[in-house]
């Protein structure tokens, strides 16, 4: 379903999170704006106030077809339907959402009649959904992916990126949330 290659773990750079060919580029210059970034804006947690959201209630996306993400995302993510209702905005589209945990919704708006064409990653687009999911059922799903032959890679050995049905780049992560291998980032 993607052109990322497959194998069993890449701990250093993985292809399906970087950009084919980058452009040159001066890496301690990008190094250097980070560290100044870090100084004048990231709060240390004692002192950071607290958030005013409350999570994110759907993150929103477009499917081709409604049955084929459907059977994606509930039978071999095993992420649970939980509506499917006519788009308000849009008659004869469909919005459907799945429960990805924690009262977290993925969703989903098809648009029938528009040529949208491909998923693209462009400036203010989405670069990937990362999803936590426990250990166990990290395994799991890995295997069903290999099953159902998803090309998939798998980084430091908590991380699987993979690609929908329209090319939305998904990551499947065994570490819990507000942790980021396995250091802390809430």
């Amino acid at each position: 379903m993607n052109s990322d290659p497959m194998t069993t773990d890449r701990t250093t750079t993985d292809p399906s999170t970087a950009a084919a060919d980058p452009a040159p580029r001066d890496l301690p210059a990008l190094a250097a704006a980070r560290v100044h970034l870090r100084a004048r804006y990231l709060v240390p947690a004692e002192r950071r106030p607290a958030s005013s959201a409350r999570g994110v209630h759907h993150t929103a996306l477009i499917s081709r077809d409604v049955e084929t993400t459907i059977r994606f995302y509930q039978d071999l993510l095993e992420f649970p339907l939980t509506e499917l209702i006519e788009n308000r905005d849009y008659p004869g589209s469909s919005h459907f959402f799945f429960d990805v945990g924690n009262s977290n919704l993925l969703a989903f708006f098809d648009f029938p009649g528009l040529d949208l064409g491909p998923y693209a990653e462009v400036v203010g687009g989405l670069h990937h959904v990362a999803i936590s999911v426990a250990a166990d059922r990290w395994e799991r799903l890995v295997g069903k992916l290999t099953e159902a032959g998803v090309e998939h890679v798998i980084h430091s050995r908590v991380s699987v990126y993979f690609r929908d049905p329209d090319g939305v780049r998904l990551e499947l992560i065994a570490n819990p949330l507000g942790e980021m291998y396995g250091t802390k980032v809430l």
